[in-house]
């Protein structure tokens, strides 16, 4: 027997008609023929008692407490107390018959009684059985009906917000549009509340949907709807329908807040759109906001991104101004931009001064200045900062190690470098960018071999290699011509599932024409077309190029009409290729005609065009074409450059026509160009062709002056020029300076030396010539020993020139015609020094 001092007021006789039929039938079923209580109207507390308990008699028990309920439909108090005491003896079920919402009614007509039914709902709607929420309004709006209840906004805006709170979206997205559909309107604060959860929940479109009803429906939002959306929106990276909705809110006179303005200022920046974000934060400010400390870092940060320093420097000064402290992304973000500007002394100097003002700088500070000193090659820095980094106890990112460890390559501090990598690898830390900076960089310096090492580095490590790992291994071994090493490495890189690029192909394909294999080049092309891969201009210019540089410069002009018809627009790159290649097989006819087309397609020829031309028809002996397209350079207003000039000069040597070639050398001069040590040893030769060993000396002086490097062929022509005139000291002379700055002779020298030698009767010394070259490993050639052979004939000591006749056959050398004319017709007169073949020299 259970009992209880609750007081009850009993149900009016309307309130017992109100039961159902269904009801009726079920209690004549169950024999139920009375409700077991007995009440006291007159007395209310009086004690109930219950003959069995509640939970024994359900239907009875839910008409009873309806009821009961009902009783107390103008007191919530007593009606709660009823509840309560209900819960206490655990005989109460939300969500069973219509006494819970009944309760919810009397609860809510008292606004004293709002929080109680909020929480009710709350703790009901976090329950796993807690009703859906269609039913629930159903529910709600059909007892308002049955039991003439006033419908009150508040218990649709707490139900809304219970399935909110409980985390079901779904049942809080249905109970709104069931709502709305019922023309019941929610309040804005609950709306809000909602939609903020569904942008929290990342249920960005039912957010999306949920807005779009209440525009369409003309329910009533304010700026924080505004600003959950935009929310949504940029959470999405959907920037532009972020501004939609700031534009259409601020056209239709809703009041905005400074939240809103602020993710105004995040789209424009998310933008790069600095002008947009300066122009909102004045506005900002003439609406009296001062803007978050973040917002301003936002926009500040932006700015240095598009290299407005000027913005970006006020923006801090204004932001100090106004009370928000300077913090670390500001300063790391400006120090960026000073150095971007070439102004690495101001970041140096905002770096000093944060850490004076008590910043401690993190990381990313000291990746951004690392990365900077390496950028304005200040490596001493660089080391500095990274050794104040590690002593700071920050541990060094791969980023900051990548960034020195390519500076250090660039400035050839190999071992450096290798120092670094090496401790990022003990560290753990490398990747495969770390990786590919060193393989990349032996590659690129031909040092195959130390990549790969560097490679089984990388996979001991267990760091798989990427595309460009492999490109960078694959161009290097194609560079030392080891062709089936790179075939080798596109097939693993196959099989690793790693996409070989239309540039992997390309430098294959560029491989096998410097190595001279056309055919595999050509059928590289092809493959890489079967697969649908698709040539870039600089691939379909490297086969033409190629097929240009190994004589086959017709096929070359097919191909390129081939292309053409696949799209391919040639450029000036294009047609220098097969000018190139028509002048070096010597068909002037065929380049020329190659670059009359060009003009007549409206691509204009560059200084490689003409310098091209004008080699070639110099080569070719046709000054007359090559002055002509000198001066089409000159109406074009197109500047020759040293090689076209030294090609014009070295044709009129050739001719030795040293007016001429003196004429353009000094133009060369008069247009600010600076001879080079090619454009002196034509000279220098020229001079020494004619005679005029005085000029030939004077031009070796003024290069010395002047501080252009003296090369092999310098020094060779020099030597022959001092010979000639009998200065065999100042020859030596040269040959000695030569050999002090390691310029080792070769053959031609050698040649030069004994022919010179000879010549002034020096047979002996020339011996010694000859006897050196053999120390050094260089095997002389027939025009030595001819020479030698000459010189001992002419002396009367036949024995020695026969000799070296037997010398010269034991080292495989043929005699040639000239040798049996000096051993049998003694013709060597012809060694005389005037008809010395210079060819050899100038060679």
């Amino acid at each position: 027997m259970l009992s209880s001092s609750i007081p009850h007021k009993p149900a009016s006789s309307s309130t017992s008609s109100s039961i159902d039929e269904n009801t009726k039938a079920t209690l004549s079923i169950s024999n139920l023929v009375e409700a077991n209580l007995t009440s006291e109207p007159e007395n209310s507390t009086t004690i109930q008692t219950f003959q069995k308990p509640i939970s024994e008699n359900t239907i009875l028990s839910q008409i009873h407490v309806l009821d009961t309920f009902l009783g107390y439909r103008n007191d919530p108090l007593s009606a709660l107390n009823y509840f309560k005491h209900l819960e206490r003896q655990r005989c109460f079920v939300p969500g069973i018959g219509d006494s819970f919402f009944v309760l919810l009614h009397i609860l809510v007509s008292s606004r004293d009684f709002h929080g109680v039914a909020r929480n009710l709902l709350n703790n009901y709607l976090s329950s796993v059985s807690a009703t859906s929420g269609i039913a629930f309004v159903d529910n709600l709006i059909n007892c308002s009906e049955k039991f003439g209840f006033e419908l009150k906004p508040q218990v649709f805006n707490y139900l809304l917000n219970g399935y909110v709170r409980a985390g079901r979206c779904k049942d809080a997205t249905d109970c709104y549009y069931e709502l709305v559909s019922r023309g019941i309107v929610l309040s804005i604060p609950i709306l809000n509340y909602f939609l903020s959860s569904l942008v929290r929940a990342n249920m960005i479109d039912e957010a999306r949907d949920l807005f779009r009803d209440i525009v369409a429906n003309k329910i009533s939002y304010d700026c924080a709807t505004v600003y959950s959306m935009m929310c949504a929106s940029l959470r999405k990276g959907k920037v532009e329908e972020a501004e939609k909705y700031f534009m259409e809110a601020k056209s239709s006179g809703i009041k905005l807040d400074p939240l809103v303005y602020c993710s105004a200022i995040g789209a424009s920046c998310m933008k790069l759109e600095s002008n947009v974000a300066c122009a909102l934060m004045r506005e900002m400010k003439e609406r009296g906001w001062i803007p978050f400390e973040s917002t301003y870092t936002n926009v500040i940060c932006t700015c240095v991104k598009q290299r407005n320093m000027v913005e970006a420097l006020r923006l801090k000064d204004e932001m100090i101004s106004n009370g928000r402290s300077m913090n670390l992304i500001v300063a790391t973000s400006l120090m960026k931009g000073y150095y971007q500007q070439g102004d690495l002394s101001s970041s140096l100097a905002l770096f000093d001064k944060i850490v004076e003002d008590g910043l401690t700088p993190n990381k990313v500070t000291y990746a951004v200045l690392i990365e900077g000193c390496c950028i304005n090659r200040n490596l001493v820095k660089a080391r500095e900062l990274y050794k104040q980094m590690k002593s700071a106890g920050i541990k060094p990112t791969v980023y900051i190690a990548n960034s020195l460890i390519r500076c250090y390559l660039q400035a050839n501090l190999m071992d450096d470098a290798i120092e670094l990598y090496d401790q990022a690898v003990k560290d753990g830390i490398a990747n495969v960018f770390t990786y590919n900076n060193l393989i990349s960089w032996f590659c690129e310096s031909g040092k195959v071999d130390e990549a790969c090492k560097i490679w089984d580095k990388m996979i001991d490590e267990g760091v798989a290699p990427s595309e460009v790992s492999y490109n960078n291994l694959i161009l290097g071994n194609c560079r030392k011509g080891n062709m089936d090493v790179a075939l080798d490495l596109l097939s693993k890189m196959k099989a690793e599932n790693l996409k070989a690029t239309v540039f992997t192909y390309s430098i294959l394909i560029h491989g096998y024409f410097k190595k001279g294999e056309t055919k595999k080049a050509i059928d590289m092309f092809d493959d890489m077309v079967s697969l649908g891969i698709t040539p870039t201009d600089f691939t379909l210019n490297t086969v033409i190029s190629g097929l240009s540089k190994v004589g086959q410069t017709t096929l070359a002009k097919d191909r390129m009409e081939m292309f053409m018809a696949m799209d391919f627009t040639p450029s000036c790159m294009t047609y220098n290729s097969i000018i190139y290649g028509f002048i070096k097989e010597g068909d002037i006819n065929s380049a020329l005609a190659v670059y009359n087309e060009m003009c007549e397609r409206g691509i204009l020829p560059s200084v490689v065009t003409y310098t091209t031309l004008i080699d070639g028809f110099c080569k070719s002996e046709n000054i007359d074409l090559a002055l002509k397209m000198q001066r089409e350079m000159r109406a074009k207003g197109i500047e020759m450059d040293i090689t076209a000039y030294g090609a014009v000069i070295d044709a009129f040597c050739k001719r030795r026509d040293m007016k001429s070639a003196c004429e353009i050398f000094d133009e060369l001069l008069q247009v600010g160009l600076s001879p080079n040590t090619v454009v002196y040893n034509t000279m220098i030769g020229g001079f020494r062709d004619v005679c005029n060993m005085e000029a030939a000396l004077d031009l070796y002086k003024r290069m010395k002056n002047d501080g252009i490097q003296c090369d092999l062929r310098t020094y060779t022509t020099l030597i022959d020029v001092q010979l000639k005139d009998g200065n065999v000291g100042l020859a030596s002379d040269l040959y000695q300076e030569m050999l002090f700055k390691g310029i080792l002779p070769d053959v031609i020298t050698y040649s030069v030396l004994v022919h010179g030698l000879c010549n002034k009767g020096q047979i002996k010394n020339a011996q010694k010539i000859l006897e050196e070259m053999v120390k050094k490993g260089i095997t002389p050639n027939v025009l030595i020993y001819n020479t030698l052979i000459a010189g001992y004939f002419r002396e009367g000591n036949l024995q020695e020139a026969f000799r070296l006749h037997d010398e010269m056959l034991d080292r495989g050398l043929a005699p040639d015609d000239t040798t049996y004319d000096i051993l049998v017709s003694k013709k060597f007169t012809k060694f005389e020094e005037n008809d010395f073949p210079m060819g050899a020299v100038s060679a």
